[in-house]
């Protein structure tokens, strides 16, 4: 890789190599490419290996861009090199020193679910009669104490606070740190020990990061602390495209770089190799509204042909239906594949239409960075009920709900009924069943088998008739199992009951638009949906799909599609109306800059004047950033317009073409 062949915005950045350097890359301004080179270049002019720092967010970031560097400069370079996450860097610095802080050298990182164990013990522990309060809940707040500095509630002695310092007590009595830890006492040792920190700031002459305006406060402080007196730091980011302020991101450490590390050289990187200048040219009349930001103008030499679309549809029926519909004929029109195509969604909640209309369509699709529908906890269990109902020999589903909600036969019961079964090549609903299995339960067990069996029976039967309404059945259902207001005891807090029970209500109005009333008519639902392949899939085997990518914009960030769809875009949903309440509308505009910088060649953002919820409709307005679009380059249409438009010249030239280009391969 060579200086010559970078852009001079980029050049310089690749060879600015002493003192801070402040690089603010656009979106899609290659800024990759100028970490990579820099590196190269840095090697070149003499700098040890061993001295050369790189930091950025992920693992996948981090093995790209080792990886990249690796097919560039020598293989025993390349091993010398330091290139890694946050997280990484501080695990390197705790095990050399964390003695300093009372813990032992081989202290234990704690997962997820290590942390849930333990913060419910210290719940037990320390809440009184009547308290209570959900341990992801509690780690979420003291998570955010940590990173922010902010407590996790005013009161000292409110029961998160009392567990907090429980919570932290209990960690070091184990000698192990969870996540936030890890920058919490890896940035405390470097600041309270000048001696660790002098061999830190020896260690690295040079030190970069990368995704710059993701860092918090914490992250900020670790770097000020690991750099040398010489303050060769470079920094890479995009104050225009911070997202991530709802999770500890800090924009002000990018906007006031000069605070920190006085007299930096600032290059911008603006000339954009991913999109078309329609496309740039709507995100640049979007993001220049906010007020605190670095002056940047994205530009492309692709010229591109095709406006920004926006279109006014009915409702989110014709919404999903004309946007997939289109990525049918595009695909085949156009000679692409479905990989080429995403649709960006604000929340999750708007993926179910078109997830239900790709379904019918048996059009391959991704979800990124966000839950199928019918991969949702609340939904999988209802579905699971009305599967056993249809076939109680269903093993899978029957495991599923034998215990949701709880019904007084715990885990033992599950787990002897599935070894029997096993042993006797029964389906476990038989097992349940018989005396000799039941002799082996307590009084209280058999009581609740029994009671079980009996339910589910009485539900088969009443599923053999015909309903004007199956999601009524649906609804009594779930009335007698108790399961709403049993799902809502599990939940963080009402945002999460109100989505929870709102999914049910969605998947019960799915059933109304496709006339479900009797039982065959119930089967072919549950296999229309899928449940079979959702079961087998986990969520990191569904992104590994191949398909059109459904995709929430904060998962996005960094990606790019040559076509993209953005739907909903209405007043509550972008800008989301938490934003009037929290100030965040500033972060909502970045979002939509993100959103349409994926767009490669084609750009085409919807919205709805009305949308259904809980069963009745609700009128919409178009989101108040639809007035800072620049309109010489978008084009308006109303979904009755692109219906009655007849089909152009060149389109038809270009559906021949493609049917061609077809035959031809036969």
């Amino acid at each position: 890789m060579r200086l010559e062949d970078l852009n001079p915005p980029q050049r310089k950045a690749a060879e600015t190599i002493s003192g801070p350097v402040l690089i603010l890359a656009g979106a899609g301004t290659g800024k990759t490419r100028v970490i990579t080179t820099r590196i190269c270049h840095l090697l070149r002019m003499g700098v040890r290996p061993e001295a050369i720092l790189a930091v950025t967010f992920t693992n996948k970031a981090a093995n790209e861009m080792r990886e990249r560097v690796g097919s560039l400069v020598k293989k025993e370079e390349a091993k010398k090199l330091t290139i890694c996450t946050f997280h990484s860097l501080c695990v390197r610095i705790l095990r050399s020193d964390i003695e300093r802080l009372g813990y032992k050298k081989n202290f234990t990182i704690y997962t997820d679910s290590e942390q849930t164990g333990l913060m419910r013990r210290v719940m037990v522990k320390c809440a009184a009669k009547g308290e209570k309060i959900d341990a992801g809940v509690a780690l979420s707040l003291i998570s955010r104490q940590k990173n922010k500095g902010v407590p996790a509630s005013d009161d000292p002695e409110a029961l998160v606070n009392i567990a907090a310092r429980e919570y932290t007590r209990q960690l070091k009595l184990l000698n192990a740190v969870d996540f936030d830890d890890l920058l919490l006492l890896a940035e405390r040792l470097l600041r309270e020990f000048p001696d660790v920190q002098a061999n830190w700031n020896a260690r690295y002459d040079q030190v970069m990061v990368d995704e710059f305006q993701d860092t918090n406060r914490l992250q900020m402080e670790l770097i000020r602390n690991i750099i040398g007196p010489a303050r060769n730091i470079c920094v890479v980011g995009d104050d225009d495209q911070s997202i991530y302020g709802w999770r500890g991101a800090e924009i002000s450490n990018i906007l006031d770089f000069e605070r920190f590390f006085a007299n930096p050289t600032v290059v911008k990187l603006e000339e954009n190799y991913r999109s078309t200048n329609p496309i740039l040219n709507a995100a640049n009349g979007v993001i220049r509204h906010n007020k605190d930001r670095r002056a940047k103008k994205l530009w492309s030499g692709k010229e591109g042909s095709d406006p920004v679309r926006v279109i006014a549809m009915p409702g989110e029926k014709e919404e999903a239906e004309f946007i997939v519909d289109e990525i049918d004929m595009l695909k085949g029109r156009e000679q692409l594949i479905w990989d080429d195509f995403a649709i960006l969604f604000r929340t999750n909640g708007q993926i179910r239409t078109f997830e239900e209309e790709m379904r019918k369509r048996k059009i391959p699709y991704r979800i990124i960075g966000g839950k199928s529908f019918f991969d949702k906890r609340e939904v999988k269990d209802v579905l699971a009920w009305l599967s056993i109902l249809v076939n109680p020999s269903d093993d899978i589903n029957l495991l599923r709900i034998i215990n949701t909600p709880p019904r007084g036969m715990g885990e033992s019961v599950a787990e002897g009924a599935t070894e029997i079964s096993a042993v006797r090549k029964e389906p476990i609903w038989k097992t349940l069943q018989s005396e000799q299995f039941q002799r082996g339960l307590s009084t209280r067990q058999r009581s609740a088998v029994c009671e079980f069996t009996t339910m589910l029976r009485a539900w088969q039967e009443r599923l053999s008739g015909e309903f004007t309404d199956m999601a009524a059945l649906v609804t009594a259902l779930l009335q007698e199992l108790d399961y709403i207001p049993w799902l809502k005891r599990q939940c963080k807090n009402p945002e999460e009951e109100a989505m929870r029970e709102m999914a049910i209500f969605e998947l019960m109005d799915s059933m109304r638009q496709r006339n479900v009333r009797t039982e065959p008519e119930l089967i072919d639902f549950l296999a229309s949906v899928g449940l079979e392949d959702d079961r087998e899939s986990s969520a990191d085997q569904l992104e590994k799909q191949k398909g059109v990518s459904m995709i929430t914009i904060h998962a996005s960030k960094g990606l790019e599609f040559p076509v993209v769809y953005l739907p909903g875009f209405e007043e509550g949903l972008i800008p989301h109306k938490r934003s009037a309440e929290e100030g965040t509308k500033d972060e909502e505009r970045r979002l939509l800059y993100v959103a349409i910088t994926r767009a490669m060649k084609k750009l085409t953002i919807t919205w709805c004047h009305s949308r259904t919820k809980w069963g009745d409709k609700s009128p919409c307005q178009a989101s108040s950033f639809m007035r800072e679009l620049d309109r010489n380059w978008v084009q308006t249409f109303t979904w009755e317009d692109l219906r009655r438009a007849a089909v152009t010249l060149s389109e038809v030239q270009s559906g021949f073409a493609a049917l061609r280009a077809m035959l031809g391969k036969t």
